[in-house]
């Protein structure tokens, strides 16, 4: 009997283990249907082209006031922190060099990504979220429409087309504010600043910062759409499904960046 009493008592264990290491892998599968609809959805008519441009507005241009405060800022910040490491030895004139590829290069996809997820993410966690629990998408569904094309896909296609336009955006706003303070400090001039910029930049960066930008919308937008698309528990249900959009996504921005950086670098001349 007590032998009988002590696999019992082993058994809940086993199952409290399994239970999540169960449903890891069935997420993992479920995210994975869901990009596999996307990309079958996208491709098929009809096509939602009106609800697109929409998303496009409501995604790209109620963003630009933030993007802009923060690009201007985060330009005119390290150009202010990278001066003294560079005055120690003489080496100001290349302030204009280092600010356009930290700026290019890295700052501006992933700044503007990360300011995408926390401000477009969680709208759409949030907004589907709410339509699932108030059963609104069922409706879709009972009217006729597609509720996945409608719902889904026009916000994957609207990110992962805006991203890059902010980033560009944010890139050339970021240079502006960088050369404001080295202006104000060495008196540079705006076509000196320019070409001493660009002539450390190349096609390699301009291209790997508009991918990581693509990358980084379609993350933000498959995870904001997948958390609301399959929130539950009412009200409460709707915040979880808000909050993880952003966690999730500014997880995985900075994942892709790190292996995108690695790839880029790989392949970057010496």
């Amino acid at each position: 009997m007590s032998l009988n009493r002590q696999i019992q008592k082993q058994k809940p264990h086993k199952y409290v283990i399994s239970k999540p290491i169960d449903n890891f892998f069935s997420d993992i599968y479920r995210v994975y249907k869901f990009v596999f609809r996307f990309f079958k959805e996208a491709f098929l008519p009809p096509f939602e082209f009106q609800e697109i441009v929409r998303q496009c507005f409501e995604i790209g241009y109620k963003s630009l006031a933030l993007i802009s405060l923060t690009g201007f800022i985060t330009g005119i910040v390290f150009a202010k922190q990278s001066r003294p490491s560079l005055a120690e030895f003489g080496a100001t004139s290349w302030l204009p060099s280092l600010v356009s590829i930290a700026i290019i290069r890295a700052l501006a996809p992933l700044v503007t990504a990360l300011i995408v997820a926390g401000k477009v993410g969680s709208n759409i966690g949030a907004e589907l979220g709410s339509m699932k629990v108030t059963e609104q998408i069922d409706a879709m569904e009972v009217s006729a429409t597609n509720p996945f094309k409608f719902l889904v896909v026009t916000r994957v296609i609207a990110t992962t087309f805006m991203v890059p336009l902010l980033v560009l955006y944010t890139g050339f706003i970021g240079m502006i504010g960088g050369f404001l303070n080295i202006h104000a400090n060495e008196q540079t001039s705006f076509t000196t600043f320019f070409e001493n910029a660009f002539e450390s930049i190349s096609f390699l960066d301009i291209f790997s910062s508009i991918f990581k930008s693509i990358v980084f919308g379609f993350t933000v937008g498959v995870t904001g759409c997948y958390q609301g698309y399959h929130a539950s528990n009412g009200t409460q249900g709707v915040g979880k499904a808000a909050n993880t959009s952003v966690v999730i996504s500014m997880f995985l921005i900075f994942i892709e960046e790190m292996i995108i950086v690695q790839i880029v670098n790989a392949i970057r001349p010496s």
